[in-house]
């Protein structure tokens, strides 16, 4: 699911590069059997027999990075939202964005209201996602190319997030299943607790 990335600039390569496994796509290049894409803008003006079933019988769903306040709107606006919970033999790997959809709080709020297009009330209640796990997550820790990722940031971020917050670098991953979090990771992180 490339839609998160569409509001940046060069959102359409972006979407490209998810889709055909290059750079930050890698996850779409494992070697799957078959895959498919799944645009969550499109799912309103389709019937859901059109794409339900799929969704239903995937392994995997790999979410890609990009706005999380977009992501998470348009998740809740296709019935995505909805239908996750319910898909209890599938793996959901996000991805920057996709990881942080799952989560309570968006960490990017600020950020993302500067892509809100003028006149939408998509802004409203930015600092909130979908609240699928009980955990937040802050990823890209300590990313050169991210200057808020510094571990004090995200620590005084943390600070007012009444849940557990994990700051996580791009060599690290949670494993999430019924509510218990696994850390897995060669790189570095750091769990902030209420």
């Amino acid at each position: 699911m490339p839609t998160a990335i569409h509001p940046f600039p060069g959102g359409a390569e972006g979407a490209w590069n998810s889709i055909a496994g290059t750079r930050s796509g890698l996850a779409a290049a494992l070697g799957w059997k078959s895959i498919g894409v799944l645009e969550l803008t499109a799912l309103q003006s389709i019937q859901r027999k059109s794409w339900v079933p799929a969704v239903r019988e995937a392994d995997v769903l790999i979410v890609s990075g990009g706005d999380v306040l977009y992501l998470c709107h348009w998740m809740r606006e296709s019935g995505l939202a909805a239908l996750l919970p319910e898909l209890t033999n599938t793996v959901y790997l996000g991805i920057s964005a996709g990881s942080i959809a799952m989560t309570p709080y968006n960490c990017d709020a600020e950020f993302n209201r500067e892509y809100v297009p003028g006149g939408s009330d998509m802004g409203q209640d930015a600092e909130h996602a979908l609240a699928l796990v009980d955990v937040t997550l802050y990823p890209h820790l300590n990313d050169p190319n991210m200057p808020d990722t510094t571990l004090q940031n995200i620590g005084r971020w943390a600070a007012g997030i009444p849940a557990p917050t994990y700051a996580i670098d791009d060599d690290t991953a949670l494993r999430i299943v019924d509510h218990e979090v696994e850390v897995i990771s060669e790189g570095s992180w750091k769990l902030f607790t209420p």
